[in-house]
């Protein structure tokens, strides 16, 4: 135990970025939530929060629990980022208003509402080649395939190297942990990789009217320098297709280990969008984020000293039997409304209407088409300091 545990917060001795912990995180959740509102990790000498008031409580005060000094274990008061922070999920006010602004109207409701018709084609033609297969691995098949197809599409990339985008989200949040194995391994494969998102992020490799162009015409009117745009854009490549790729592939997981689920999602795929909120409750995609506290504060009865790292679980937060009853039961007709997937308060994912659109539209495609989908061989796991991963799901697909 470390000497600086406090005494007055219970202290859980696990490491969040374990082998163990990253394949099955649930009973260690569990007993964090049980020790209290607010428990001490001394292996890492950190503060942390499991339970769904606390998460939403951290996450909505900016002010006190910054993202600034990075999301992260590191602390970019006392250390240098590997890379340039990014100007949108490591702000804060005023730099974070700015950037929000530009994209929250890039990524407006009528603006994805827009690219409802392109996403939908995808979905079909995706649906309608696999009724061909019997046999598929639904993670490079439909997780990875239809998020890098559309989205990029979306932001006017190249269709050449966009297998960089997994690569370089891979990396990403594996760095919001430890200098680990996994970081490790992941900064060797993403050398290159660097090199190609930093080109095509720049204007004039980004096609005229896409999502990354209309990033520029912020420029344009003097909303934005022309060193942050690109920035800018980098934070939709970084984010944007990791985080989806993830959420369809642990939502085909669970609904392929709960049949009756499947079945209820194919007698009525209008149940598509609260199928895949469902699963971004039970297996969320985004398991942590940290924050740093700014000042001194009390947190479900216990004092944070200035300059502290808190780290939240949102995978936990999401499965808080005080939030949601029989929190453990994987239900899509259950309306998990104010769930912590997309994180909370001014740092909430820009584009979540996206990936939701995404997740809706692939799911709903595929259950008109397909009666049942059953698990053919153990699923592998593709550990992540951050993220819920899967590296295969092997499924067979019988048509309707």
């Amino acid at each position: 135990m470390s000497t600086l545990a406090p005494s007055n917060v219970p202290v859980v001795d696990i490491d969040p970025f374990s082998t163990e912990f990253l394949t099955d995180p649930y009973a260690a959740h569990q007993q964090m939530r049980e020790a209290g509102p607010v428990v001490y990790l001394p292996k890492y000498e950190i503060y942390a929060m499991a339970r769904h008031a606390e998460v939403h409580a951290v996450l909505g005060d900016w002010e006190t629990f910054i993202s600034s000094a990075g999301v992260g274990l590191a602390n970019f008061r006392k250390e240098t980022p590997f890379r340039p922070q990014s100007l949108i999920l490591e702000a804060d006010p005023p730099q974070h208003t700015k950037s929000r602004t530009v994209l929250s109207r890039v990524l407006s409701p009528k603006s994805v509402m827009a690219l409802r018709t392109s996403f939908q084609a995808e979905a079909v033609a995706l649906a309608e080649r696999l009724l061909a297969r019997c046999e598929i691995d639904a993670v490079k098949e439909i997780g990875e395939a239809y998020p890098l197809k559309v989205f990029p599409d979306a932001v006017g990339l190249t269709s050449d190297g966009r297998e960089n985008l997994l690569a370089y989200g891979d990396m990403i949040f594996n760095a919001f942990g430890p200098r680990n194995e996994l970081f490790a391994n992941a900064v060797k494969r993403v050398g290159p990789t660097t090199q190609w998102i930093m080109a095509n992020c720049q204007r004039a490799a980004l096609r005229p009217g896409g999502l990354g162009d209309q990033i520029y015409q912020a420029v344009d009117s003097g909303e934005l320098t022309e060193d942050e745009a690109p920035m800018l854009v980098r934070s939709f490549l970084s984010a944007g297709v990791d985080t989806t790729v993830n959420g369809i592939g642990n939502a085909l997981y669970c609904l392929a280990q709960f049949p009756e689920q499947w079945a209820k999602l194919h007698a009525n795929p209008a149940l598509a969008r609260p199928a895949f909120e469902e699963a971004l409750r039970y297996e969320s995609a985004v398991q942590t984020f940290f924050r740093t506290s700014s000042r001194d504060a009390e947190v479900g009865g216990v004092q944070i000293t200035e300059g502290c790292k808190v780290l939240t679980f949102l995978g936990a937060a999401n499965r808080d039997p005080c939030q949601w009853p029989n929190a453990d039961v994987f239900d899509i007709e259950r309306r998990p409304s104010g769930h912590m997937a997309f994180g909370s308060g001014i740092h909430g994912c820009v584009g979540q209407m996206v990936a939701r659109l995404e997740g809706e539209l692939v799911l709903g495609e595929l259950a008109k088409r397909f009666k049942r989908i059953e698990i053919t061989a153990p699923p592998t796991r593709r550990l992540n300091n951050t993220l819920r991963a899967l590296g295969s799901l092997p499924l067979r697909l019988i048509p309707a």
